[in-house]
């Protein structure tokens, strides 16, 4: 039988649904979980939002999220979408839910900014979700290399800008 679920841009109101998807994927991957609910609030909805997002919901319970943000390559020659999270409920696997959610962020990101592509990364030993995205047809990015700053050495780099010379 198949799952019967509707897919629906975040709001305010449904924010804390997107928060407890995203601590469910952060469980499920053992990863850490730091975010707080305000600083999503602040991504999604404040002066200059950094990301967007989107439920599959069936009535009023979460079967899924997808966490977004635009991106531009001047390789590809335009804008794509980042994909940063992925969450598709335990019991809702394997019934085309997460092929659905990222149908739906193609399609919100085609519209909203001419999105050409779609991004997301995978952590390597994740050999369900690699099949998963392997079967949509993403392929791995052959040479590139994800790298992060964060902390003490992004806040040293930001203190090296430049004042401008008077």
């Amino acid at each position: 039988m198949t799952i019967r679920y509707r897919i629906v841009r975040i709001t305010p109101e449904t924010l804390p649904l997107l928060f407890q998807s995203l601590k469910n994927l952060a469980a499920d991957l053992n990863d850490n979980f730091t975010t707080r609910e305000t600083e999503l609030h602040a991504a999604l909805f404040g002066p200059s939002p950094t990301c967007n997002a989107l439920l599959a919901l069936q009535d009023a319970r979460v079967l899924g999220a997808a966490l977004f943000s635009p991106v531009f390559s001047t390789v590809r020659g335009g804008a794509g979408a980042y994909v940063s999270d992925l969450w598709v409920a335990p019991e809702a696997r394997g019934q085309a839910l997460g092929t659905g959610l990222l149908a739906a962020v193609a399609e919100r990101t085609r519209s909203d900014w001419n999105a050409s592509f779609i991004k997301l990364i995978s952590y390597s030993d994740n050999d369900e979700a690699l099949r998963f995205y392997a079967r949509l047809g993403f392929a791995p990015l052959r040479g590139e290399t994800g790298l992060t700053l964060s902390g003490a050495p992004l806040a040293a780099l930001s203190r090296q800008t430049q004042k401008d010379p008077q």
